[in-house]
């Protein structure tokens, strides 16, 4: 049983266990905990109604709840990066089927929004107002982020 006292639901139609395979082909430290299939004597009697998984020790739970819901950018998942090869590898993985937004900012395949930062990406818009300002309009431009561009802008070196 996990010590986590707070965890994320998601509502999914009826993918909730593909997403949690996904998601754990994406992330090195993740595994499925359980699958709750619906009762017997219900419509869905044997189908997963429930799917709790864990990403680098946080635990999520997918709910098969069926279509009236569906995902927005008002809720996201951000992957904090150590380096611009784990924001690649992230971004690869994450908009394989999904889509690109702006400022770092996707959706996986099943309309989750994500965020996949570098650690530290807030003190590039903190300090001297000109080089925090130069670094955020870099990102604004911008997809997937790019640490060495977003450095260049806030220190003005220009490519």
């Amino acid at each position: 049983m996990s010590s986590q006292r707070i965890i994320t639901n998601l509502w999914f139609d009826t993918e909730a266990e593909q997403a949690a395979e996904f998601y754990c082909s994406i992330f090195e430290d993740a595994r499925i905990v359980s699958v709750v299939p619906y009762a017997e004597g219900t419509d869905k009697a044997g189908t997963p109604v429930t799917v709790e998984w864990e990403l680098l020790g946080q635990r999520f739970v997918g709910i098969n709840g069926g279509p009236q819901f569906s995902f927005t950018e008002a809720i996201s998942l951000q992957i904090v990066c150590e380096d611009q090869a784990e924001i690649d590898r992230y971004w690869e993985r994450l908009t394989d089927g999904g889509s690109e937004g702006a400022c770092g900012w996707c959706k996986d395949r099943y309309g989750v929004s994500w965020q996949v930062t570098p650690r530290g990406l807030d003190q590039l818009f903190t300090g001297d107002p000109e080089a925090a300002s130069r670094a955020m309009q870099a990102m604004f431009g911008m997809r997937k982020l790019d640490l060495a561009a977003l450095h260049a802008a806030r220190d003005a070196v220009l490519a």
